[in-house]
């Protein structure tokens, strides 16, 4: 049975509709080609006044599947914004100066182009910057704690963030379950 636009976007994105995460990412295909693309240019328009932001960053023309990105537009800004990330996504190519916009479009064009995974996707999602760092500098291994990705800094610190999400995704989805719309899911 094919799950709904809606229930997947809560399944996925609940964390970031909630306040708690800048952006999540999420993998669907519909019933036909157009349906996802077109779920999310109308989800695109009832997300903006509460300043959140879907755009597609991959579409595969052969099964309609769409990676849909959901984020929180001003806080993407100040991640994306502070000199550490900008230094380290300089030395994974992208430019220097670059606005986010610009850089949501370099990293649409690495996961449509390339044949690696751009693994500094975890910076857009909000991932600690060490964690990423950690994760492409040990090929994945290594880690200390692994839940929403792989944590290279403090376990605890991690496994509590993860249990955040855990409890944030359940809350949304009970209640998308028992009929809250998902404007009413949004934290301000």
């Amino acid at each position: 049975m094919e799950r709904s636009f809606e229930a997947v976007l809560v399944e996925q994105c609940a964390t970031t509709l909630a306040g708690v995460k800048p952006a999540s990412l999420f993998r669907y295909q519909g019933a036909d080609k157009r349906q996802p693309r077109e779920a999310a240019a109308r989800w695109a328009k009832e997300l903006a006044p509460y300043g959140i932001t879907i755009r597609v960053l991959k579409y595969c023309p052969q099964t309609g599947a769409c990676l849909i990105y959901l984020y929180r537009a001003g806080w993407l800004r100040s991640i994306l914004s502070e000199p550490s990330t900008r230094a380290f996504l300089a030395g994974q190519g992208y430019g220097a100066d670059q606005s986010c916009q610009e850089l949501l479009r370099q990293l649409s064009r690495r996961l449509c182009l390339e044949r690696e995974f751009p693994h500094e996707i975890g910076v857009f999602l909000g991932y600690p910057l060490e964690d990423v760092v950690g994760f492409i500098r040990n090929r994945g291994r290594n880690y200390t704690c692994c839940g929403y990705w792989k944590a290279y800094g403090d376990p605890e610190a991690a496994q509590k963030r993860f249990d955040q999400y855990r409890r944030c995704t359940a809350a949304c989805c009970e209640q998308f379950r028992k009929g809250t719309a998902i404007t009413q899911l949004i934290a301000a």
